[in-house]
């Protein structure tokens, strides 16, 4: 015999493990295809961290299509890519301030412009290419890529006592700092 109370009771826990089925059967999350990632580290006395977002090369053409030679790029994924030190340094010989910037990058065959922006915040890129402004550039330096010493699938920063390195594919591109 069914009683009112028994029924309340049976569709409560056909709610209930209706619900739990559909939390439970659903998907998890994927991850992100350009994670957030952060180098930190020391140099002399500074405390420098590079907050960026790591794409992988799956097979693409990174140095003509992602971050094609003569074009400021954005030196990672999605938002713009930050550098935060908080000492004055000297970066390939040039003074860089205490503070936090944007850093875009113009890829060359045989040198690359390092670009320390004052604006941060901005997704890297628009339409008309990387987005900043370079009434903004506080700084711009030249260094000298060179090959890796192995692949690496997805960009990554690192930091030393010598200063930093970003390393993508088989190439990577070292800034000096003190």
């Amino acid at each position: 015999m069914n009683t009112p109370k028994k029924n309340s009771f049976l569709l409560t826990m056909l709610f209930l493990f209706a619900m739990t089925a559909q939390v439970f059967g659903q998907d998890a999350p994927k991850p992100k295809a350009s994670p957030a990632a952060t180098a930190t580290g020391k140099v002399g006395k500074a405390n420098i961290t590079i907050a960026y977002s790591s794409p992988a090369v799956k097979g693409r053409n990174v140095w003509a299509d992602l971050a094609p030679a003569g074009k400021a790029w954005r030196a990672g994924a999605n938002e713009a890519t930050t550098f935060t030190t908080d000492q004055d340094i000297t970066v390939e010989g040039k003074t860089l301030k205490a503070g936090k910037y944007s850093v875009f990058m113009v890829p060359g065959e045989k040198e690359w412009q390092i670009i320390f922006n004052s604006q941060t915040g901005q997704w890297g890129t628009t339409r008309q290419g990387a987005n900043f402004d370079p009434a903004n550039n506080v700084l711009t330096v030249n260094v000298k890529p060179k090959k890796s010493k192995e692949m690496n699938e997805r960009l990554l920063y690192a930091i030393n006592s010598k200063g930093f390195s970003l390393l993508w594919e088989n190439l990577e591109v070292p800034v000096s700092i003190k």
